[in-house]
């Protein structure tokens, strides 16, 4: 089951459970589709992996399995990185 984690790991903008602008990926590192579209370049910083949009999970899920609230931001690993 995803975290749904609660920010975006660059710029610290909230990303509800219901938010349509929440991106993650495989790792469930999670980022604002800003911070995906203009600095990372759809690449997770962390892993190097791609990102996609993190899937909705239904209100009356949410109840049994709410989501994190455990923060995550580190705006200096928020670069893209070389390659090579």
């Amino acid at each position: 089951m995803l975290e749904l984690r609660p920010n975006c790991e660059c710029c610290n903008k909230d990303l509800p459970p219901d938010s349509a602008e929440a991106m993650i990926c495989t790792f469930e590192c999670t980022y604002c589709c800003d911070c995906v579209e203009n600095t990372l370049k759809g690449v997770c910083p962390n892993c190097g992996g791609n990102l996609q949009p993190r899937p909705i999970r239904p209100a009356a899920a949410l109840a049994r399995f709410p989501a994190s609230s455990k923060r995550i931001f580190k705006p200096e690993g928020c670069q893209q990185k070389a390659a090579g």
